[in-house]
């Protein structure tokens, strides 16, 4: 580090702390990108106020090199564009030198799906035994639903805890039991229509024979926890990482793990990558093409398995 910090430098940590108020944590990667930009500017005999847009591409590119992954690259790109922004607008400078630079593209993980076996052990073993007092049975017939929905649906788990028990012009979603579909209301409140399959329409109706009668109906919300009040997000993931326990499933179990299930199952068994953008409800396929990769691991892993030319020797 420069022994003595840029006066603008300081200046600028000023705002972010004081008028913009970022969590403590963005402060301080704010300062060490900035640190990092005054240390490379003293190496070459530099001010702040004379860096061009070829000399932050150099420093990106070498602390990538260095072994920085793409995404403190780009953390550390967003603390130097956002110091220029707000130099530029005290006059300080003339232009913004970090503005268009890009960060390296990180690699996009694959989502994480449960095996066709571990989803069909977590709808059938994952919800409670219904046994026990009546509200336990209500709760372990709500909880086969959710499973149901969710992984028979590949509803998100917003979407899920969002809907009604009653169709409406206000509703973001309910299911339609005579027609075997969900109706909901996904991202950029788009609408879409999802098939439901036997089960899971028999599991919400199991459950419905419990709301408002076993379980008390304080909301409109299809599900509803013990008090009757909206089932919430948080609660739907523990339910979930309890009914994976219960299943005997070597991993915890997420909403959005069986949403990836969901589509990877279906993307396997019918190649039509077209009909899973509209069932996920993806503004754009190449979201949806994410889940082919995630068919071609399976198909290496068959072949790895099957194929004599796969096999090593012993």
């Amino acid at each position: 580090m420069t022994a003595e910090r840029d006066p603008a430098v300081l200046r600028y940590l000023t705002q972010v702390t004081v008028a913009q108020r970022l969590a403590p944590r963005s402060i301080t990667l704010i300062d060490q990108a900035l640190a990092r930009l005054e240390q490379r500017a003293a190496d070459e005999g530099l001010t702040l106020s004379a860096l061009q847009p070829h000399h932050l591409r150099t420093w990106l590119a070498r602390l990538h090199q260095g072994g920085l992954s793409p995404r403190s690259v780009a953390i550390i790109l967003s603390g130097w564009r956002g110091f220029y922004r707000w130099w530029g607008r005290e006059g300080g400078v003339a232009a913004n030198p970090a503005e268009g630079l890009k960060a390296p593209k990180a690699p996009r993980p694959l989502p994480k799906a449960l095996s066709v076996d571990h989803a069909v052990a977590l709808a059938e073993r994952g919800a409670p035994a219904a046994v026990g007092e009546p509200v336990q049975q209500a709760l372990a017939a709500r909880d086969r639903a959710i499973i149901e929905l969710l992984y028979g649906c590949g509803l998100r788990v917003g979407e899920l805890v969002g809907l009604e028990a009653q169709p409406g012009p206000e509703a973001a979603g309910w299911i339609d039991l005579q027609d075997a579909s969900a109706q909901v209301t996904g991202k950029g409140r788009k609408r879409r229509q999802v098939p439901m399959g036997p089960q899971a329409v028999a599991a919400v109706q199991a459950w419905l024979s419990h709301r408002g009668t076993t379980v008390p109906a304080r909301s409109p919300a299809l599900f509803l926890n013990r008090q009757g009040e909206r089932l919430s997000d948080s609660q739907v993931r523990s339910r979930l990482r309890e009914a994976a326990l219960r299943a005997g499933l070597p991993t915890s179990v997420h909403p959005h793990m069986l949403r990836h299930s969901f589509a990877s199952h279906l993307l396997q068994s019918s190649g039509d990558l077209r009909a899973v953008q509209e069932l996920l409800g993806h503004a754009h396929i190449s979201t949806t093409q994410v889940y082919t990769k995630l068919d071609f691991q399976h198909l290496a892993q068959v072949y790895d398995k099957a194929h004599p030319r796969a096999r090593r020797k012993g």
